[in-house]
């Protein structure tokens, strides 16, 4: 018996099969094989097809049979993990309307502020958790004002995930999860936030009706069994946004737990037993996987939107004639410092722990006698960890303990420069694990169908691959670092 699970991000899909008995991820397969197109019409845009995702799942279900030649009839139930706070608006058919608004996009910031001063900052943190922000119900509110002959036509609003959970099934479902993310959950009447539906104007019947994240969503249909070569009546059994799920595949579920990404965005997430929230909604707090009206499980999550892709942008534009782990090497003959040179990573639109502003990246102290393209790979490196460190701060101004952060050994972790500054900077001990999201979903489809009786089960088998402790040695050298770029951030912020 083996679990499929899917990851839809903005740069690909991947698709992994896991195998029930021993938990070891057997085969994995993405598309496209360069990063997916993000289109930006104007400046702070970014779009993108939800039938390309629907086209990367195919390829990647294919190959991803293929490569571990399973059968699809050995399939027992799927899950799938999403790209978090992206818009997807279906008329009766299903068919989309327009492109995604996806979750770097900030055109609906203007919104989401005006919603926060108009209803009132504690009414909203209290029952949202959350500014309404940049987040899902703001860039429908866009859609309404902007283009609405395309509004009047909508049947249904939906997260990336639940558009795929969609196509697999027919049938729209989203869960509490899924509508905290987009700010559309009232964590104190336990059902969606009608103040905020009234106050944007839109109605109840837009939203999808919900499902638990673990548990039957649907199974797959004809159509989608023959487009994907799976077999009909598989049963989607999990679905969560990115982070979440990334959470999840870490084995983080309870208070104090912490797990960390950073690919195209950056990411801390964490746990919390009780309902709070940052007074200046820099970070924010959603429904976690195992969150239910009995059980508090809220993650509390700091995402920074201009972390690997600035990295990308200086391996592309500074040495496109050498690996990731060449630019690594580069970057290590460099100290702790880069001499000097500072980069605020910010370039990648609004970022929610400035307050959402979009201050863009930046380079200061830049010497031309001095600084070289290794100054400027480790001085990304770091300046992207500096901004890890300033959200955390925050984080911890919340009561947030952050001793251990897990994460996946993917993305910037592979970085032993980013690594090592991630540890020293903020006295953190760094476990990486052998997992990625995919996987994370396939198990969370196990545990929705019954075949794990928990999530201890599940991840029995999570696999350890290295421990990166504080060089205390280096702990001074680091905090001046922190201390002068922060304060490069204060004068441009």
């Amino acid at each position: 018996m083996v679990l499929l699970g899917y990851d839809v991000g903005s740069s690909s899909v991947k698709a992994s099969i896991v195998k029930v008995d021993s938990g070891k991820c057997v085969a994995s397969a993405f598309y496209p094989k360069k990063e997916a197109p993000i289109k930006a019409v104007r400046s702070g845009w970014a779009e993108q097809r939800p039938e390309d995702w629907w086209s990367y799942l195919k390829d990647a279900t294919q190959e991803v049979l293929q490569k571990s030649g399973v059968k699809a009839e050995e399939i027992q139930a799927i899950g799938i993990s999403y790209q978090m706070h992206g818009l997807v608006c279906v008329d009766k058919q299903q068919q989309a309307l327009r492109p995604s608004i996806i979750w770097c996009d900030s055109r609906a910031v203007p919104y989401g502020e005006k919603a926060f001063k108009e209803l009132g900052e504690t009414r909203c943190l209290q029952h949202l958790l959350n500014s309404p922000g940049n987040f899902t119900a703001s860039k429908l509110a866009w859609v309404r004002e902007n283009e609405p002959d395309l509004y009047e036509k909508i049947d249904k609003i939906m997260l990336p995930g639940d558009y795929i959970g969609m196509r697999l099934t027919g049938e729209a479902y989203t869960t509490v999860s899924g509508l905290s993310e987009g700010i559309f959950w009232d964590f104190i009447e336990q059902k969606p936030a009608e103040f905020l539906l009234d106050y944007y104007g839109i109605d109840r019947s837009l939203l999808a009706d919900i499902r638990p994240t673990f548990g039957e969503q649907g199974r797959v249909s004809k159509v989608a069994a023959e487009e994907l070569g799976l077999k009909a009546g598989i049963p989607v059994t999990y679905r969560a946004g990115d982070q979440p799920n990334n959470a999840l595949s870490l084995n983080v579920f309870n208070p104090g737990e912490i797990a960390s990404t950073a690919g195209t965005s950056g990411v801390v997430y964490g746990v919390l037993g009780n309902v709070n929230y940052d007074p200046k909604s820099r970070v924010n707090t959603f429904a976690h996987v195992n969150h239910t009206s009995q059980q508090t499980r809220l993650g509390v999550l700091l995402c920074i939107n201009g972390t690997g892709i600035l990295n990308s942008w200086v391996k592309h534009q500074m040495a496109s004639d050498i690996s990731y782990k060449e630019l690594d090497s580069l970057a290590a003959s460099v100290p702790i410092g880069s001499e000097g040179l500072f980069i605020l990573p910010f370039g990648n639109g609004a970022e929610r722990m400035l307050e959402n502003r979009e201050i863009g990246c930046s380079i200061h102290g830049l010497n031309f006698n001095v600084h070289q393209r290794q100054h400027m790979a480790r001085a990304a490196q770091e300046g992207i960890v500096c901004s890890f460190r300033y959200g955390m701060d925050i984080m911890k101004e919340m009561g947030m303990t952050i001793r251990k952060i897990h994460a996946g050994n993917a993305n910037m972790f592979f970085s032993p420069i980013f690594r090592d500054t991630l540890a020293g900077m903020t006295g953190a001990t760094i476990e990486l694990y052998d997992t990625d999201g995919a996987a994370g979903a396939a198990k969370g489809a196990g545990i929705g169908c019954g075949i794990y009786k928990d999530h201890d089960e599940a991840f029995a088998s999570l696999e350890k691959l290295a421990v990166i402790e504080p060089d205390a040695s280096k702990a001074a050298q680091y905090e001046e670092l922190y201390q002068r770029w922060k304060q490069v951030l204060e004068n441009n912020y």
